[in-house]
């Protein structure tokens, strides 16, 4: 995509140059007429008033403290997600499908209420307490904590999300007004910002997950934490890890294959010892948001009308239904649907199959840190790369690593020897889950522009049911048994995409030929 495509459908305005000569969206949206506005016309840079410029600073602070929150919150979250599967096995992963059940119905309706309710501010600061209620939990994990905790959470994180982009978006808003730019790109940008923060809690809260399970009281890695596992190579039980990789079975290795020391639950302090510090974590994500993000009506919140476009919970559930009967939206159900899928299956089998068994519990966290380091910078690289080369041959990039993985599972046999395989698959995954992560969102933005609330609400209905599905799949079957499905949902998903790349090209020829 080296030269920007002006026909409808195709053109991303986050990759409109913003240099100088910027072109961009006129800011007749202030007037509430967007059709007014055309993507040819100039936005004109200016000089900053003192006033504006503390404006400008107040603004990006803001954006950073945001990021910074979310940063404490899924530092906590997102590692001890990942650790359900291998310390609270079936318990735990259960509660995690549950938690996207109640994020299903949280997206129909909360969102738009709380942030009219309560601003987006307290929005934030309140939906970040549920998180905590989950992570309390881990200190009296059976099934009558984990799964009420788990719905408490999936009603907050809805609204949670929803109001973060609310904020990031009226003040990217702002932002170009004062400086000048083009808003569109400002907002991506500030989405850019948040998410550089944001994929980095795979390595923080990893880092703390590891130290956690190799020493007591969450010391960083240490030379006797390796020593120790030199020692535990010399007690490999070769019968024992032929029960690992593709013939794992969830309810098997909680009974039957009790005697692989690899899966054995770690010490209830250590466990304790990690659930404090992701509880501090999250409950000062909180405190963060509350004393020090300055309220959304200071940039203008009041102007809006409950949702982007007016819309109350109901209405936009209607149109949520609605939009499925676009076709474009019915072929890309199946590649969001993966989104969620393969995110559940690195979290919960990949994790439990191959690295617990194959490992040890302890090196969950090291494996998973590879893997957030790949996404983080996939992130970030891969919206230029699209920029220059297009997005057929990224999707496409994805789903072959993707491929490739899953053939690689299917005949791979996780050893202690091959300790590097286990990182290479990892980043391999961070890789592909950055394709899908940046790219899946990337492309209802430009299909969809006109549309976008209804058909972001479809992505986050579709993504959770992915979630729920792979958490099912998980606790009910066997590991090859679950590949195969993940194989299916790919191969569908890539599939509708290339049709609606297709029926695009198709449109644009005929276009051309006007």
């Amino acid at each position: 995509m080296a030269d920007v495509d002006k026909t409808p459908g195709e053109t991303n305005p986050a990759f409109l140059n913003d240099d100088n000569n910027t072109t961009a969206i006129a800011k007749a949206t202030e007037a509430g007429d967007s059709s007014s506005a055309s993507p040819t016309t100039a936005v004109q840079k200016k000089e900053l008033t003192e006033e504006e410029k503390i404006e400008k600073f107040r603004i990006l602070k803001n954006v950073v403290i945001i990021s910074i929150a979310f940063m404490f919150l899924f530092t906590s979250f997102n590692s001890m997600a990942n650790l359900q599967s291998s310390i609270n096995k079936v318990e735990g992963t259960a509660a995690l499908s549950t938690l996207y059940a109640a994020l299903v119905v949280s997206c129909a309706f909360l969102p738009t209420w709380m942030i009219k309710k309560f601003k987006a501010k307290w929005t934030l600061c309140f939906s970040m307490l549920c998180y905590s209620t989950y992570i309390a939990a881990q200190f009296y994990p059976t099934v009558w904590t984990l799964v009420p905790t788990s719905i408490i959470l999936g009603l907050g994180a809805a609204p949670m999300w929803s109001a973060k982009c609310t904020y990031l978006t009226q003040v990217g808003g702002k932002y170009a007004e004062i400086v000048g730019e083009n808003a569109e790109v400002v907002i991506v940008r500030f989405f850019g910002i948040f998410f550089l923060f944001f994929q980095s809690t795979q390595v923080w809260g990893n880092l703390i997950s590891s130290s956690g399970e190799s020493q007591v009281w969450g010391n960083l890695i240490s030379s006797s934490v390796l020593s120790q596992g030199v020692a535990n190579e010399e007690e490999i039980d070769e019968l024992a890890l032929l029960s690992c990789g593709v013939n794992f079975c969830p309810h098997i290795a909680s009974s039957e294959t009790t005697n692989i020391t690899n899966l054995a639950k770690p010490p209830i302090s250590k466990i304790y010892t990690m659930a404090s510090i992701y509880l501090v974590c999250a409950i000062i994500s909180s405190v963060i948001i509350a004393a020090l993000v300055d309220p959304l009506t200071r940039f203008g919140e009041n102007e809006r009308m409950g949702s982007s476009t007016g819309k109350s919970g109901w209405e936009l559930l209607v149109a949520t239904f609605n939009h499925m009967r676009h076709p474009y939206q019915l072929l890309i159900i199946p590649l969001t649907m993966w989104s969620g899928v393969e995110q559940a299956f690195l979290g919960a089998d990949y994790t439990a199959a191959y690295v617990s068994c194959g490992l040890g519990v302890h090196m969950v966290g090291y494996v998973m840190i590879c893997y957030g380091v790949c996404d983080a910078i996939c992130s970030i690289t891969f919206s230029p790369l699209v920029k220059m080369v297009g997005r057929v041959p990224i999707f496409t990039m994805g789903a072959i690593i993707n491929l490739g993985i899953a053939i690689a599972l299917r005949s791979w046999t996780p050893h202690p020897d091959d300790v590097v395989l286990f990182f290479v698959m990892a980043g391999l995954w961070g890789v592909s889950d950055a394709v899908w992560q940046t790219q899946i969102n990337a492309l209802y933005g430009c299909i969809f522009m006109n549309n976008a609330e209804a058909a972001f609400s479809n992505y986050r209905l579709w993504e959770s049911m992915g979630f729920i599905m792979a958490y099912v799949v998980s606790t009910s079957f066997c590991l090859e048994s679950k590949l195969y499905f993940n194989l299916g949902f790919l191969l569908v998903g890539i599939t509708g995409y290339y049709i609606i790349e297709f029926l695009e090209r198709k449109k644009r020829q005929a276009v051309g030929k006007l």
